[in-house]
């Protein structure tokens, strides 16, 4: 792989690389980019990773490696020169980094009160926030959110600002100890540059410049990277949002306007009362009449606002921030295209708009693979047996190679793969009773030992609730405690059990004999009112595919794949995936899926399976 991704970089040609659980993929990436040339960026879908790479992999890289006749010497980033450089830099959106100005000046004329519930500890959490932000101040510190006390997402806003709001280095009085500008600061020195999807999207889609000036990147957990596209494309709108940008944009104007605004919040609150959750299909002339006031009267603050110089810089910059973003959403919306979807949540009451791309391919293609040396890799990339699938979804449609570098595990012989085909097609309304017994069979016989993954949670609660009626395994949820100690529970008791749901297949790391049985409920098609993945399926079949094999499918074997994955971690462990959806081996689309999981021993016979559960559960407790 190391060979592979030289060669990318060397020659500017497009990588597609999969390499299994074990492969050691991130050091394998990692050489090749401190070697080039030019500055690299990798980016990441998630801050754990994010987190290995600069805490471990690149510090455990940096004391190993050894240079031919000199020491590892900086040079500068993007020139060429004697000399290897090593330097590296992680940057992250503003928001992640701790605000000197809202530490120490609050919002100013900030009318929004933070409310701190009797016994919730929001407040503390404000103070505690604030008192670390000044620490690192003083200490020289990163101001990351990662490193900061445990906190709710609340209590950060209060001491962090997005980057709209931002006064911008020229105007802050506190720009020489900014967090944020010292991580650009550092990243603009440096040879490597991690970042995450997001902050890679913005720079190269949405035209912001965020990143330094870069010649190739790497797109580690690259299976995620359409879905965290198209998230930092999704803009929301709400008669909530609106009424707050209307009520920060009084204290910054002399006329109507921020009370006229704050009134068509009221209309576009009327206008989402009179329909259906879920994505609209057709325009509504009422709403698109509140969405046109809405954005009229947002450029009438934001004329209003630029005209009235004689407010604090802060008070109107963040005025500002809030009215720009809801005039570009309330104009993107009302004038949306055939390319993006749009759609209205509910939650508890509080009706919103959402807009996103149907299809970031062509963006993707234009503004990034276009003018950058692109290498993707993950564990998932080959679905159904090749990467067309994840190539296409990306935008990848000439000049790139595939490289599968296998994986380290021996699947045949460390695990099996059982589909339970006696069982009945999945229904919607949930677990039945055979597939509940079904799983008190299998839990029974692993001695716990289970990771249980469900296409939904009330399926993952109904299920759980069965085994502890009806065993003495011990159970956890998803829900029952913040994900980090269920893991560690889980890991601590081999015999118990953990149920969840997606934040299972993808966000948790099991080795050892914890984990010897991972149960999948069904085959995790997208739900068929989920707005983003229908349009996507209408669109593939209005432009000649196959709307199901294209994206629900691919959709499907990409979590299963991921599901299936969390069973072997290394090369001692063993263990079994069992599929309760008889749909994998009995439905036409079966071969596609079964293609993208790995090479595991299969069988749909229920003894067989139970069998060699009871038989490694008895293995392991002897050798504990």
């Amino acid at each position: 792989m190391a060979h592979a991704v030289e060669a990318a970089l060397r020659d500017g040609r497009h990588l597609v690389v999969q390499a299994g659980t074990g492969t050691g993929k991130s050091l394998a990436y990692l050489v090749p980019a401190l070697l080039h040339d030019s500055r690299v960026i990798v980016a990441t879908a998630t801050l754990n990773l994010q987190h290995q790479l600069v805490e471990r992999d690149i510090p455990t890289l940096m004391s190993s490696m050894t240079f031919e006749n000199e020491e590892p010497k900086k040079k500068s980033p993007g020139k060429e020169g004697p000399g290897t450089d090593t330097s590296y830099a992680v940057l992250k959106g503003r928001a992640n980094y701790a605000c000197l100005h809202r530490v120490r000046e609050g919002m100013p004329d900030d009318q929004e009160t933070l409310v701190d519930v009797p016994g919730s500890g929001l407040g503390a959490d404000v103070v505690r926030l604030r008192q670390w932000a000044e620490e690192q101040a003083k200490t020289n510190g990163s101001g990351d959110r990662e490193f900061a006390p445990s906190h709710r997402q609340a209590a950060w806003r209060q001491v962090s600002v997005s980057a709209r709001e931002c006064l911008g280095a020229q105007k802050c009085p506190y720009a020489a100890e900014c967090f944020a500008e010292k991580a650009r600061a550092a990243a603009e020195d440096a040879h490597l540059v991690v970042t995450n999807h997001a902050l890679l999207a913005i720079d190269a889609i949405g035209g912001v410049p965020t990143l330094p000036e870069y010649d190739a990147v790497v797109i580690d957990e690259a299976h995620e990277l359409t879905s965290r596209v198209t998230q930092a494309s999704t803009t929301e709108l709400g008669p909530e949002g609106v009424e707050r940008a209307g009520r920060r944009a009084r204290h910054c104007v002399d006329g109507d306007e921020a009370a006229d605004l704050i009134d068509s919040a009221d209309d576009l609150a009327e206008a989402l009362g009179r329909l259906e959750p879920g994505r609209i299909h057709s325009t509504d002339e009422q709403l698109v009449t509140a969405l046109e006031a809405v954005r009229d009267r947002a450029r009438s603050c934001l004329t209003a606002v630029a005209q009235n110089d004689g407010r604090a810089d802060a008070a109107r910059q963040q005025a500002q921030a809030l009215l720009d973003e809801v005039y570009a959403t309330a104009q993107r919306i009302a004038g949306h295209d055939a390319g993006e979807v749009v759609w209205m949540s509910d939650n508890r009451g509080d009706r919103s708009l959402h807009i996103a791309p149907i299809d970031v391919s062509e963006a993707l293609r234009e503004r990034l693979f276009a003018s950058k040396t692109v290498v993707l890799t993950s564990a998932t990339l080959k679905l159904g047996g090749s990467f067309e699938a994840i190539a296409g979804s990306v935008g990848l449609s000439q000049d790139w190679d595939g490289v599968d570098v296998g994986s380290p595990f021996d699947y045949r012989r460390q695990a099996i793969l059982y589909v339970a085909t006696h069982l009945p097609k999945p229904g919607r309304d949930g677990l039945g009773n055979e597939q509940l017994d079904e799983i008190k069979a299998l839990v029974e016989s692993a001695g716990g030992r289970t990771l249980g993954l469900f296409s939904s949670r009330r399926a993952a609660e109904t299920a759980a609730a069965h085994i502890r009626e009806h065993t003495s395994t011990q159970m956890w949820c998803q829900g029952d405690a913040p994900l980090s100690q269920l893991a560690q529970k889980f890991i601590a008791d081999p015999h118990t059990c953990l149920f969840g749901t997606l934040s299972l297949w993808q966000g948790i790391d099991i080795p050892g004999d914890a984990c010897q049985l991972v149960i999948i409920d069904r085959i995790p098609f997208p739900r068929p009112d989920d707005p983003i993945m229908s349009a996507r399926s209408q669109y593939a079949s209005q432009h000649g595919g196959n709307g199901f094999m294209d994206v629900s499918a691919t959709h499907a074997a990409l979590l299963l794949a991921q599901g299936a994955g969390r069973l072997i971690r290394n090369g001692d462990d063993r263990g079994v995936v069992a599929v309760l959806d008889p749909r994998l081996v009995t439905a036409r689309y079966g071969s596609f899926l079964t293609a993208s999981l790995p090479p595991m021993w299969r069988t749909t016979d229920r003894a067989v399976t139970t069998q060699a559960l009871t038989r490694l559960n008895a293995a392991t407790d002897l050798t504990r």
